[in-house]
């Protein structure tokens, strides 16, 4: 464009800004009158709504006051009159409160609504009580508080007016002085658009000439000694001068990207440089180590000041047993009142956590309680700490973190993170070193231990050939002996014959005596429990307690037939014996639990020891040997009226004559359980026959303490399975120790004490699981009755049982918790029942049954397709061994012994439930 054409172009553009502007300025004029307008509208409205308002609440007042004057009619003009004002006033409330955002009229409208509803409430009560033909006492309380509720009201919606009117007003005041300001600035900005419009002619005028004086001036001052900061030349036109200096500016830029890019090139091959050679640095220093303190050490004292930093830590992670910790090795600028922070678990702050997640962590705003760096002159904050794991094959060996004044630079960074990367392989290599290290030592050792033996092996052999001298000759006697031996083993065969029949014999007689008594017991003890409950509420405490004594009395047969039945099984050698590893810290908690209460209720002193030599961890049946305990504990706490009941666990170390000695043979260690009492003690002539069965201290009929006598005598046998025995040491009058010696074992193998099978003795050990106090039960069921009831409600549940009291008592039971409920007297009706109803949620199969029994049943309906995964749960009163493998091998879910306890059949329920929904 020439510069005659952008002359009068530029003359004409002015003067037509100039009256868009002009058309623009009147415009907005207008707009902000009529913004006023709506506005003072808006405003008008909000008066006329807060007058509403106030007249409707002296309305709704008036009404309300005449309502709960007039106590014994209704009013039926008053009460319609009254819910019309209070229906407006809500309305127009929300209106307001749309309308007004002030934060002070919210808070007069919220006030105001909490007094609306407060005096709503009360009115509305008393229209209900005279509607429904109800006394109404209006106290001359409650009318002043409803009087001064409205006095309250009539101040805020007369506050409400006040604010409306005032806004108003200022609104008013703020529109005039906005319209006089703006009239004021349209002036203003006409006389400076005229002013400016013919200062830009003069401007363009002399800008043509000025621009070839720039030009001129910007080409003269290059040279070649800025190269990277070259002048430009701004031209603003886009005339011929614009092209020159369009094409200056392209050629000056290419030049400074070239610069600089050839910076960049040289900037990173000496970060690359400088990088490499303390990689290098670094390395250097691994061979130098011989262990990993060492090696913890030279990195500390190489790498902290390497990436300027001030202060630094390394973290390895060792192993003690099952735990995983990690250990402070080394430090720089580490003080001695930092030993707090020497080892930190798995997930244990920020070194924990990134051992964790095995990645780096950059804390760049470290907070004021972080860890001071200490100087000569004093401490100083870190400003960034950069917390590293050192991994090898994406295991974590180690943990560094780095602490500066300064802010760490991206190089220094990633020199970190290399050096993290590398370190893994050495730090291990090192830990591999050391471990072969202390296995060479071992192994020179074994190695004097065997030259050793070997020699006491050659000593050995000699003698034994002396004896194999006298063997020879013994051994023409043994063939005379052998002969009658065969004799007597064959009439050994032939009694072992007739013992194992018998004992077949016994177990069946067992098994049909514990359904023919748990039976009858389930019933009564399930029937118990939902008396005791008291759901309708209508027993008096006495009848409680008459139901108290009658489940305490069912517990206690339960208790009986377990023991007798542990007894049986314990004498016929089929109680079976499994090893596993015992917690003796575990066992000191749970035995805590257990009998601290009863302690407390006795007011007795109760204790728990367990001496420094014990070990950890040992090997034995837990079950079993809490089962000793359990009953050695329970019957001090019986017979001790006052004083204290105590458990001492120690270990100790016996001779072959069986005396205590200190000689440190791990073969004859035992550990020693202590129960130590100070009740009414035992004479010394019944020390031998309290542990027979059936027997007692006191076995007259007038004796203070009850019992059947089997307690002891199933822990006396139960302590020979474990390869152990009770000694007992007793004053009459002044208390009894009880003490069970068991071998310590260090590996879980079973000792063939007597003749077992490790099969799993479920329903034995369920048998015990009963209640102490129906009272506790009642107060334990009330708290999760809501919870289980509402999974089980209006679920169909199918009874297949032939005792019709069980079928009773499930019934009931299940009623209360609002289930459907079917019957079947057999397998047969069972399964008929079944497919009739084929929306049926659940079983509970009862096992021994005529025609057809569970298992048989159990396995009929598995059989079908469509209730394959029906939930069914087996229950019996046959609670021997194998019954819960039996059960669930026919196809049953689950396994539950008579007597039934109510919650624990809830709970199976409820899991069964939820994962055939699931």
């Amino acid at each position: 464009m020439k510069f005659r054409t952008k002359l009068f172009g530029s003359i004409g553009l002015i003067i037509l800004l100039i009256s868009i502007s002009v058309i623009y300025l009147m415009n907005m004029l207008e707009q902000s009158m009529v913004n006023m307008h709506v506005v003072v509208n808006d405003l008008y409205a909000r008066i006329d709504i807060a007058n509403e308002i106030k007249s409707d609440t002296n309305q709704s007042n008036q009404f309300g006051i005449e309502i709960l004057e007039d106590q014994l009619s209704v009013n039926p003009t008053a009460i319609d009159n009254w819910e019309s004002s209070n229906l407006r006033i809500g309305q127009n409330i929300e209106l307001l409160k749309e309308l007004d955002k002030q934060e002070i009229s919210k808070e007069l409208i919220e006030k105001y609504r909490a007094l609306h509803d407060s005096s709503l409430d009360t009115i509305q009560q008393v229209i209900t009580m005279q509607k429904t033909n109800q006394s109404v006492e209006t106290s001359e309380e409650l009318l002043n508080d409803i009087k001064l509720n409205q006095e309250r009201m009539k101040q805020i919606t007369s506050l409400l007016v006040g604010l409306q009117e005032q806004e108003m007003k200022n609104e008013l005041l703020r529109s005039r002085e906005t319209y006089n300001k703006a009239v004021t600035i349209i002036y203003i900005y006409l006389a400076i658009t005229l002013c400016s419009g013919a200062a830009l002619i003069i401007i363009i005028i002399g800008s043509m000439t000025k621009n070839l004086k720039r030009l001129a001036s910007v080409m003269e001052s290059v040279n070649d000694s800025n190269v990277d900061n070259l002048p430009r030349i701004k031209v603003s036109t886009k005339d011929e001068i614009a092209s020159i200096a369009n094409a200056y500016n392209k050629m000056v830029a290419d030049l400074e990207s070239h610069s600089q890019h050839e910076r960049k090139l040289l900037a990173e091959a000496e970060a690359h440089s400088w990088h490499q050679s303390k990689i290098a640095e670094i390395v250097k220093i691994y061979p130098e180590a011989k262990d990993i303190r060492m090696l913890a050490e030279l990195l500390m004292s190489k790498l902290v000041p390497m990436v300027g930093a001030n202060f630094g830590v390394f973290y390895y992670k060792k192993h003690d047993g099952e735990k995983t910790y990690l250990q402070r090795m080394a430090g720089y600028a580490i003080t001695n009142d930092q030993k707090e922070y020497e080892v930190f678990q798995m997930g244990e702050g920020l070194i924990g956590q990134c051992a964790l997640e095995k990645q780096p962590i950059l804390l760049n705003k470290v907070p004021k309680e972080y860890i001071k760096i200490r100087s000569g002159i004093g401490e100083i904050l870190p400003r960034n700490s950069m917390i590293l794991p050192v991994l090898f094959e994406n295991e974590v060996l180690a943990v560094i973190e780095i602490a500066t004044f300064d802010t760490f630079e991206f190089s220094q960074i990633k020199l970190l993170e290399d050096v993290a990367a590398t370190l893994g392989i050495t730090v291990n290599s090192i830990s591999n070193h050391m471990k072969a290290e202390r296995l060479l030592q071992e192994s020179q050792s074994l190695t004097e231990e065997l030259q050793v033996q070997s020699e006491e092996l050659q000593l050995q052999q000699e003698e034994l050939r002396t004896t194999n001298e006298k063997l020879e000759e013994q051994y023409a006697a043994s063939e005379q002996k052998k002969q009658e031996l065969e004799i007597v083993k064959e009439a050994l065969e032939e009694k072992a014959m007739q013992l194992e029949v018998n004992s077949k014999y016994k177990s069946e007689f067992l098994a049909n005596m514990s359904h023919e008594l748990r039976t009858p017991l389930n019933s009564l003890l399930i029937l118990a429990q939902i008396l005791a409950d008291n759901g309708e509420g209508n027993l008096t405490e006495k009848q409680r307690e008459y139901l108290s004594t009658i489940y305490s009395s069912g517990n206690d047969l339960l208790l009986l037939i377990n023991d007798i039945l542990d007894l049986a099984k314990v004498e016929s050698g089929k109680l079976e014996i499994i090893q596993d590893k015992v917690d003796l810290k575990q066992i000191e908690e749970q035995l805590m639990k257990q009998f601290s209460p009863l302690a407390k209720q006795k007011e007795l002193d109760f204790q728990i020891r367990l001496e420094p030599d014990v070990p950890l961890y040992f090997y034995s049946d837990k079950h079993r040997l809490i089962q000793i305990v359990n009953n050695l504990l329970s019957n001090a706490f019986k017979f001790t009226e006052r004083g204290c009941v105590s458990l001492v666990i120690h270990s100790l170390v016996r001779d072959n004559s069986g005396q205590e000695t200190q000689r440190n043979n791990p073969a004859e260690k035992l550990l020693a359980f202590s129960v130590i009492d100070t009740g009414i003690g035992i004479s010394k002539e019944k020390h031998d026959s309290i542990f027979e069965a059936f027997n007692q201290a006191d076995g007259t009929t007038s004796r203070k303490y009850g019992g059947t006598g089997l307690g002891l005598s199933i822990c006396r046998k139960l302590a020979s399975m474990l390869g152990g025995y009770i000694e007992l040491s007793s004053v009459e009058g002044k208390g009894s120790t009880f003490t069970l010696y068991l071998p310590i074992q260090r590996e879980g193998k079973e000792k063939d004490l007597l003749p077992s099978v490790k099969e799993a003795s479920v329903a034995l050990e369920n048998s015990y699981d009963s209640i102490n106090s129906l009272e506790q039960m009642t107060e334990e069921n009330s708290i999760q009755e809501d919870a289980e009831h509402s999974a089980l409600r209006h679920k169909k549940v199918l009874i297949i049982d032939d005792d019709i009291r069980n079928v009773y008592a499930l019934t009931i039971a299940l009623e209360r918790a609002e289930m459907e409920i079917i019957e079947a007297e057999n397998g047969y009706e069972g399964i008929e029942m079944l497919l009739a109803n084929p929306d049926t949620d659940i079983i509970l199969m009862d096992i021994m049954m005529p025609e057809m029994d569970g298992f048989e049943a159990i396995q009929r309906i598995r059989q079908m397709q469509r209730y394959k995964t029906l939930p069914i749960i087996a229950l019996t009163a046959k609670a021997m061994k194998k019954s819960r493998e039996e059960c669930l091998a026919a196809g049953a879910n689950d396994y539950i012994s008579k007597p039934l306890n109510i919650d624990q059949l809830f709970s199976l329920m409820n899991v069964w439930l939820y994962k055939k929904r699931g």
